[in-house]
């Protein structure tokens, strides 16, 4: 049966620490072995152990004596055994003789084989730390190949391992203070083609420490777009004059995934899976490291991933139904707020550049043209331009209904803007007339003939008063193409198109209660709460909206889903089927998700053509689909070889 975890780039990793006896190796060994059997029990495939794990990194003049050197060889034999036993990988520290020199190293152990031996480069030799009293570095290293338990294995900086089962996992290894050094061994490891970074560490702890290593493995797995796994020595080292905390981190790309708890004196074990897929999706599309030389000429050893033995591989990834709404609530706000200041700043920008005093915007009373307008006001705020010289316009129709009019109306009213009510049905249907469609006909003509009417009237007051119009569609509109081609499509600064559908109610919420009080923020909670439509069909019997938009293109979470992972990860629509599927678990079934996964990528390969010609305006976040920079597509792409994946 194919493992569908490593079929999609998923690797299951962990950092343990376990409660060791100092300067008792083969009591170590069995702690390491037990340490390795819970993370198995977690589906773990490859362990990272702390640095000289299997005597205490605090063993002080005692590296220098044979028995401990002796008992720490014996040792590894015994956990090599264990990884042949679990069938996982994992890395484990000794103190290592070599040519008569001592090293301090990383042994990669797989499935029962020692195959291959990473010796530390950067010696702390300040403060608390005095390696250099006992070990050689890296750079003077003897040889490459050593004897060791009977056979010869690799030894040295340059060795990368790669899973042959799963080639774009390939591991790079550097001990503790490699990564505090000014070029760690790991960014080399990385342009050398290493996906999983792996710290065997004994950092001890200090006030304010561990924050300063939490941002360091976090930077460090950004540079090098890398997963970082970091598993540091703990309470069982010795207090004589620092203390120990087994501080386990696993980060990716910037995203620390989790973190073990501190000052534990039993097992510290943390377990979580990366996505090398993702990185390897980043890596092809950032030009600072695909154009970066390759300085480490590395020799690369294959291992096989494999499944712990007696486990079912399963997704230990939680993916968010929602990943441009950060799920706390004060980093939301946080988003919210820096969002609209960009969008704000960026619309000053042209206002001022433009030197016009007027702005000209429709006004729907749905969510995007509220973002929009709420945007303006706060543009004109930051230049000392009177908001009277915001004219808002709404522009009744066929399919205008109460509620969104009188919302408008008073929205547009309460924050003292220039408000003009101008109905179109009168326009549309002299029109309508005029190229002789059906009366009736409720068809596509007659729902972009009110598009456009709207579109003329915006940009005909603008030319009146010398102003221009603000565009009002967002992100997700423009993926999907759902917008009328020379009507909404058009303005001279779209506003909100950095921002997704699911993004933008929350831009409304948090503008009603950071920033407005009273009747503004009513109106405002009413328009959050408003269904989403274009309102270019009649309303329903009862005067309320009939035209749901998610009911004709498809729930709007789904899309910004599907959006977020094919353009910003790379995803192929096999691997974003499946992980919705288990985002969306009880809420969608498979039928449906593929069937907007369909409907996404075919509707987002048709309409590249209304992004090609798109107006200027803001990108806020990582994904944007400006024709100038950040999405570079002919509109003539076929979608067949995605379609093909979903069968």
């Amino acid at each position: 049966m194919p493992n569908r975890i490593h079929q999609n780039g998923f690797v299951t990793v962990a950092a343990a620490s376990p409660a060791l006896r100092l300067a008792d190796p083969l009591a170590n060994a069995t702690l390491v072995s037990q340490a390795m059997e819970k993370a198995a029990l977690e589906g773990a495939e490859i362990v990272v152990l702390p640095e000289l794990c299997l005597t205490g990194y605090s063993c002080g003049d005692l590296f220098g004596q044979r028995t401990l050197l002796n008992g720490a060889l014996k040792a590894l034999g015994q956990v090599a055994e264990t990884t042949g036993r679990l069938g996982l990988s994992a890395m484990v520290g000794l103190p290592l003789e070599v040519a008569g020199r001592l090293f301090n190293v990383a042994v990669f152990l797989s499935h029962g084989k020692i195959l291959g031996v990473v010796p530390k480069t950067h010696l702390p030799n300040t403060g608390e730390f005095y390696e250099q009293r006992w070990f050689a570095s890296a750079r003077v290293a003897p040889v490459q190949e050593i004897e060791l338990l009977g056979r010869s294995v690799p030894f040295g900086t340059d060795l990368l391992f790669k899973a042959t089962d799963m080639p774009e996992c390939v591991v790079g290894i550097e001990i503790c203070e490699d990564l505090w050094a000014v070029e760690p061994p790991s960014g080399a490891q990385a342009l050398a083609g290493a996906t999983l970074l792996c710290n065997l560490s004994a950092s001890d702890e200090l006030l304010a420490k561990a924050a300063y290593r939490r941002d360091l493995v976090r930077s460090q797995s950004a540079r090098c777009l890398a997963a970082y796994i970091y598993a540091a020595a703990g309470a069982g080292e010795s207090s004589t004059d620092v203390v120990y905390s087994g501080h386990g981190l696993i980060a990716e790309n910037g995203v620390v995934l989790g973190e073990s708890e501190r000052f534990r004196f039993d097992l510290a074990l943390l377990v979580s899976q990366v996505d090398v897929d993702r990185l390897n999706a980043d890596r092809r599309r950032n030009s600072t490291f695909f154009g970066t030389p390759a300085t480490l000429k590395p020799r690369v050893l294959g291992f096989e991933l494999g499944t712990p033995v007696g486990q079912t591989p399963k997704l230990r990834r939680r993916f968010s139904q929602h990943p441009f709404v950060p799920t706390d609530t004060h980093r939301r706000d946080e988003n919210c707020q820096e969002i609209f200041a960009i969008q704000s700043t960026g619309l000053a920008r042209r206002l001022r550049h433009t030197g016009a005093k007027y702005a000209v915007i429709g006004v729907s009373g749905g969510l995007d043209s509220t973002l929009a307008l709420l945007v303006l006001q706060e543009a004109f705020g930051r230049l000392g331009l009177d908001r009277k010289g915001i004219i808002g316009l709404t522009m009744p129709g066929p399919g205008t209904t109460a509620r969104t009019r009188v919302n408008a109306m008073r929205l547009m009213e309460t924050l003292g803007i220039t408000a003009r009510e101008i109905p179109i049905n009168d326009a549309v249907e002299q029109h309508l007339r005029d190229i002789r469609h059906p009366a009736g006909k409720h068809d596509v003509t007659f729902e972009n003939a009110q598009a456009r009417e709207r579109t003329q009237i915006l940009m005909d007051t603008a030319n009146q008063v010398g102003g221009f119009v603000v565009g009002t569609g967002d992100l997700s509109e423009a993926a999907l193409g759902w917008c009328t081609f020379n009507a909404d499509h058009i303005s001279m600064y779209h506003v909100n198109i950095g921002v997704p559908k699911t993004l933008v109610r929350h831009l409304v919420s948090w503008a009603a209660h950071a920033r407005h009080v009273g009747n503004e923020r009513s109106i405002l909670e009413d328009i959050v709460n408003t269904p989403i439509s274009p309102e270019l069909l009649p309303p329903g019997a009862d005067g309320e909206i009939a035209q749901q938009t998610e009911a004709l293109v498809g729930p709007y979470e789904l899309h910004d889903f599907f959006l977020y992972h094919v353009v910003r990860n790379g995803f192929r629509p096999s691997k974003v089927l499946w992980i919705a599927e288990h985002a969306f678990a009880g809420k969608y079934d498979q039928t449906e998700i593929r069937h907007w996964l369909r409907s996404f990528l075919t509707r987002f390969f048709s309409q590249q053509y209304k992004r090609s010609v798109m107006p200027d305006g803001p990108k806020v976040g990582s994904v944007a689909l400006s024709p100038r920079g950040d999405w570079r597509m002919p509109s003539d792409a076929e979608a067949t070889a995605w379609l093909a994946e979903l069968g």
